[in-house]
């Protein structure tokens, strides 16, 4: 029955946060539509090799709002930029925007394709996959999965838009989201705590390791992706070194949760199985457990930057690059001290972590903690008091 209730208010939840999000995210300029292209007029298109320049005529069908069915002429242009450029086949629904005069409708430009199903139905695989196999904790992952998606677009975007102090703000939503990701899987419990506090010690510290190496190679935060754009768009006023610092232990903040979550349950299942272990004891069992995750963490992190650059690597062997070159890259000395920086923080957060779960959950100061739910702790007193 508990189990049926904790799934029941995982789901209610789910709901809540999934509806408050798309409500206050709805697109408010009704003139993007989605639209099917029905014919293409090339003759404008000039291509260079695969890159493609000038403008592409389209018929498009709107297939939604007030002008659904009807026919109008788009427009699609092309900059010979392959990152950002769309051309455009028969049968391809896009995004467009309407053009309209007097209430009339002029023409229209397409934006980009229209991919909201596939990505809706990957999405959709991602929570049955994850339900099938973890059943109500997988509930809650979905829960603590759309609640920081929900915490990052309504108060970290805008906060850092705004003009707060990067390192301020992303600190707080840190903690913020650290709570709501560690305490929906674990519970308010003693592994809870124990996670939740090793994470936020590495990742503050790690912030300062981030600032201070960071001055020290002169970057400037212009190697995140479209920051240019963002500043000539009207935000030259942000500061893009400490945003860029503040993104650094944002992204390693995943594993850290991970590396203090796995640190915190072992320790707790050695505390079950021997419950008259000794603090030191425990925490050298914390420590290990620690050492092995590391070993394998660290290449994680390696892994998932290296990829998102790995044209940038295949750009450096075909050309020759000499190795002094390649590390005073501004792009890849970025890339280092995100590496790096993260990895420092999943060291700190391991043994940190084993030494925060080592005392609480040798904590026997007459009854106080002395179970593995600190509700059962708070019920006690309150029962306590009342009588």
């Amino acid at each position: 029955m508990k189990k049926t209730r904790v799934s029941v208010l995982m789901i209610l939840l789910i709901f809540a946060v999934a509806g408050l999000f798309i409500l206050e995210n709805n697109d408010e300029n009704n003139n993007f539509i989605k639209a099917v292209v029905k014919e293409t007029d090339n003759s404008d298109v000039m291509q260079s090799g695969i890159a493609r320049m000038g403008s592409q005529e389209l018929t498009l069908e709107i297939l939604e709002g007030k002008y659904k069915g009807e026919e109008v002429i788009g427009y699609n242009n092309l900059l010979g930029q392959l990152d950002i450029d769309n051309f455009y086949q028969p049968g391809d629904k896009v995004i467009a925007v309407l053009r309209e005069k007097d209430g009339q409708l002029i023409d229209a430009k397409a934006v980009d394709l229209y991919r909201y199903n596939w990505e809706l139905i990957l999405f959709g695989l991602f929570v049955l996959l994850l339900i099938i196999y973890a059943g109500t904790i997988g509930l809650r992952a979905i829960f603590s999965f759309i609640a920081s998606l929900y915490v990052i677009w309504k108060f970290l975007i805008p906060g850092l838009l705004a003009g707060s102090n990067p390192l301020i703000i992303s600190s707080y939503i840190l903690i913020l989201l650290t709570a709501i990701i560690i305490f929906s899987i674990a519970g308010f419990t003693k592994k809870g705590l124990a996670a939740f506090f090793g994470t936020v010690s590495g990742l503050l510290v790690t912030i300062g390791i981030a600032v201070f190496f960071g001055n020290k190679l002169g970057l400037l935060g212009m190697t995140l992706p479209y920051a240019s754009t963002l500043l000539f768009s009207g935000n030259m006023g942000l500061n893009m070194r400490h945003i860029f610092y503040a993104a650094i232990v944002i992204g390693a903040s995943g594993a850290a949760m991970d590396i203090a979550m796995d640190i915190a349950a072992s320790m707790a299942e050695v505390k079950n199985k021997k419950p008259d272990i000794n603090f030191r004891e425990l925490v050298q069992s914390g420590f290990n457990v620690g050492r092995a995750v590391i070993g394998t963490m660290t290449t994680t992190l390696l892994l998932a930057y290296s990829g998102g650059y790995i044209s940038l690597l295949m750009l450096f062997k075909s050309q020759n690059t000499g190795f002094a070159r390649i590390i005073n890259y501004r792009m890849v000395a970025a890339e280092i001290l995100r590496t790096v920086t993260g990895s420092i923080g999943l060291v700190l957060v391991a043994p940190i972590t084993a030494i925060i779960a080592g005392w609480i959950y040798s904590l026997e100061l007459k009854g106080v903690l002395s179970g593995d739910s600190i509700k059962s702790y708070l019920e006690k007193m309150a029962i306590k008091v009342r009588s």
